[in-house]
């Protein structure tokens, strides 16, 4: 029951969120925007508590430094946006450690794991060119490591599927996807010459990356059972 009380609160802070980033008023996603995965956070711990699981310390932790990459990307600059961006960098990180268990490597089909991630890198490539001329130069480099490395949280999340194929596994790897399409959007939105290549800029980002992030949990937290 309480799992489901801070699920609510998850959603309902979220739309209220997204109602804000919709008509593009910064002060008041501002307010929203710490309390979101908080709220994620403690409906996965009730929920796997409720249903006589071990918690899962690495995806908690996988989910905290995304709670501290959200809050500081909430102040304007480049000095907090690349703060933001290490924390994401560590969520993606954890996250991979957290699909790492499920995968057994004799179940990964290469052929269909080596050109997907040639399409990832591609992407993120093709986004690093797009936003390069407005990008600081000594940004360029790691934002697109940075993509590297949420293109590798994807690619686990799919030999995560392999392994597993079933709904849990699908929903989570849905939900990297959508991170990974948050994060390719947020760049976009920053650092493009036309601000208005993605349509709604901070709805989009934050809708991709909120299903993504609760996606992934809700994946992971049915898949451990």
């Amino acid at each position: 029951m309480v799992a489901y009380i801070f699920l609510a609160l998850f959603v309902a802070a979220s739309a209220v969120h997204l109602y804000h980033s919709w008509k593009d008023e910064s002060k008041k996603r501002a307010v929203t925007k710490p309390m979101l995965l908080i709220f994620l956070l403690l409906y996965y711990i009730f929920a796997a508590l409720a249903a006589g699981e071990e918690l899962n310390y690495v995806l908690i932790a996988a989910i905290a430094t995304s709670w501290l990459g959200d809050v500081l990307l909430i102040p304007k600059g480049n000095g907090w946006f690349t703060a933001g961006g290490i924390f994401f960098l560590i969520s993606h990180i954890t996250f991979i450690a957290v699909y790492l268990p499920h995968i057994e490597w004799a179940a990964v089909k290469w052929y269909i794991i080596v050109p997907v991630a040639i399409v990832y890198l591609a992407v993120a490539l093709k986004i690093i060119l797009s936003v390069k001329k407005n990008t600081p130069k000594i940004m360029v480099a790691p934002m697109y490591l940075y993509l590297i490395a949420n293109s590798t949280m994807n690619i686990f999340a799919l030999m995560q599927l392999l392994s597993n194929m079933n709904l849990a596994s699908l929903i989570a790897y849905i939900g990297a996807v959508l991170f990974f399409t948050s994060d390719c959007t947020l760049f976009l939105v920053r650092y493009h010459d036309k601000k208005d290549i993605i349509f709604k800029r901070h709805f989009t980002v934050m809708l991709t990356y909120l299903l993504g992030e609760a996606l992934i949990t809700v994946g992971i937290l049915f898949l451990n059972r």
